[in-house]
């Protein structure tokens, strides 16, 4: 499945993994929500509540979409956290794993706090 990304200054597009979350996501699209960031990673809430899958993982490569169990809320990390080790992108807590961005990470970059964020099938 791929997942359009969008917010004011840009969008993107992602690939996503068939998996419990992610057949979960997909049954609640469109979702639009409010961005929020924490270092360099974008994370927002959505409709979805599930638990932690197999697999789950806490360090993650650039572009990884994942989602955060304990906030309901799929992130998006380009770069380091605040509790990033190095350059690592490192989340709050292990994440189920969906899939990963089509485009380069860094655009991620010009998501700002507060923005309105959309993500719909592609």
């Amino acid at each position: 499945m791929q997942i359009r990304i969008s917010w004011p200054s840009g969008h993107t597009t992602a690939t996503i993994d068939e998996t419990p979350t992610s057949r979960a996501l997909a049954g609640v699209l469109p979702i639009v929500s409010t961005a929020r960031t924490w270092g360099e990673e974008v994370y927002f809430d959505t409709p979805v509540s599930t638990g932690t899958e197999p697999g789950a993982r806490q360090v993650v490569e650039p572009g990884t979409v994942a989602f955060w169990p304990e906030g309901d809320a799929l992130a998006l990390c380009y770069g380091p956290t605040p509790i990033s080790r190095g350059a690592e992108c490192r989340l709050a807590s292990p994440c189920n794993v969906l899939g990963r961005l089509d485009d380069d990470p860094r655009i991620l970059a010009t998501v700002r706090d507060g923005d309105p964020i959309r993500v719909e099938a592609a």
